[in-house]
């Protein structure tokens, strides 16, 4: 299969002259590589989590993995996993790079709630919750986090765990929140999704991007008259203007009101062309990147399909490391990309 699809020549620079697509980690015995995607360029290091493992006891799990990236003398990056102990991350699922390690979305189980919770990124790789409630309301199945520059937590809520039998009958709506560790308040900044998914800000955070993953409904049923789709949630600046750029003109909306961000002027991005678009990053140019059906899926600002990366049987997360690298999830399989452009969320 052809490892990459222009749809676009713009996609082409961001390709490079010479792309590559190398398969790193293989394990058989269980999909260790589905959801987070943290890369500490500190350590050289990748922290990941698996989709749901089914125990003796019937419960369900995931593992949390260690994966350790080194380059041989020829230049070949070679790549080991370690599994972490997973326990006090109950069924672990989204991530983002947080202080010196890793906050987690941990969706919860029938005993224990969801929430975000903070991983050391070294042995013993302590955890710490960080929040697990809506002012005394249980969430969901928290599922993808993202952090400003000014140290809130934005995160997403979706149903999946009661869907799937593993946590009880919703109390929240599917929204996205926004938390201040410093205050400790939370607001609740958008609703009007059915399962909000992947989130993520663009190079300039005045813009955020959240998937909606509703195509997907339970395990095994698909309605495809239901959104897969992606949303810009907001553009926010400091006042309200008119830039003119040669005949053109842009109105900015307002996003600060009494000193808070308010997320304004939701408008449909983009729908997958394969799949449901769910772990969701911009590149230091302002491209989206969707982990869909077939790999990862590439727009730019402004919403134009681009290309695809290709990967049989389709990415759920991703993300960037240095230089242009990209570690794509495949379930049983942990790839990586060799591109022409870098990450937003490291810029490294």
């Amino acid at each position: 299969m052809e490892s990459f699809l222009v749809h676009d020549d713009r996609f082409k620079a961001i390709l490079g002259p010479s792309p590559t697509l190398e398969l790193l980690l293989e394990n058989k015995e269980y999909a260790f590589a589905h959801e987070a995607g943290v890369y500490i360029p500190r350590d050289n290091t990748l922290f990941i989590t698996s989709n749901h493992i089914h125990t003796t006891t019937g419960d369900r799990t995931v593992q949390i993995s260690k994966v350790l990236l080194t380059k041989d003398h020829h230049g070949v990056v070679r790549a080991s996993h370690r599994e972490l102990p997973s326990h006090a991350i109950p069924m672990g699922n989204g991530g983002v790079n947080y202080k010196d390690g890793i906050l987690f979305c941990a969706q919860g189980s029938l005993k224990v709630p969801s929430g975000l919770y903070y991983m050391s990124s070294k042995h013993p790789h302590e955890v710490e919750p960080v929040i697990t409630n809506f002012y005394g309301r249980e969430f969901n199945s928290v599922n993808d986090v993202v952090v400003h520059t000014d140290g809130t937590i934005w995160f997403t809520d979706p149903i999946y765990g009661y869907e799937h039998g593993y946590r009880p009958v919703p109390s929240l709506p599917g929204q996205v929140y926004r938390f201040d560790p410093v205050s400790g308040a939370i607001r609740c900044l958008a609703d009007g999704f059915i399962k909000p998914n992947g989130i993520c800000f663009s190079p300039d955070e005045k813009t955020v991007y959240v998937t909606d993953t509703a195509r997907f409904r339970a395990i095994g049923a698909v309605d495809e008259t239901l959104p897969s789709s992606m949303y810009v949630l907001f553009h926010f600046g400091t006042d309200s203007r008119m830039m003119l750029t040669g005949s053109d003109s842009y109105a900015f909306d307002v996003a600060y009101y009494h000193g808070e961000p308010f997320l304004t002027s939701r408008r449909l991005f983009a729908m997958a062309p394969v799949g449901i678009p769910d772990g969701i990053k911009c590149d230091l140019e302002g491209n989206v990147y969707s982990g869909c059906g077939d790999g990862v899926t590439v727009w730019s600002p402004g919403g134009v399909l681009l290309g695809r990366i290709l990967v049989e049987g389709g990415a759920a997360n991703f993300c960037f490391g240095r230089e242009g690298e990209m570690f794509i999830l495949n379930e049983h399989r942990l790839w990586r990309a060799q591109l022409n452009s870098r990450g937003a969320l490291l810029g490294i």
